[in-house]
C-alpha cells in the first residue's frame, strides 16, 4: 500500500485535522506525548486504519489545562 500524499499548501495552524506527525510538530513533543495529549483531549478521528487528530479539540484542551 502506498503512503497517502500530503499537500504542503496548507499551514499547520489552518488545518482542521492533523496527522500524528503534524500533532507532534504543533506540540513540539515526541510521538507518545502527542498521542497522550490527543487522547486526553478526546480528539482522535479514526478513518479506516488512518488516525487523525481534531486540532480544535487539542487547542481547547491545552487552553483549559493551562488556565487551571
Amino acid at each position: 500500500m502506498q503512503k497517502t500524499a500530503i499537500s504542503t499548501n496548507v499551514k499547520l495552524s489552518e488545518k482542521m485535522a492533523l496527522t500524528t506527525e503534524d500533532l507532534q510538530a504543533v506540540l513540539s513533543c515526541g510521538r507518545a506525548s502527542a498521542v497522550e495529549i490527543g487522547m486526553r483531549a478526546e480528539a482522535r478521528i479514526q478513518l479506516g486504519k488512518r488516525v487523525l487528530w481534531n486540532a480544535d479539540k487539542v487547542r481547547n484542551y491545552l487552553n483549559c489545562i493551562a488556565s487551571a
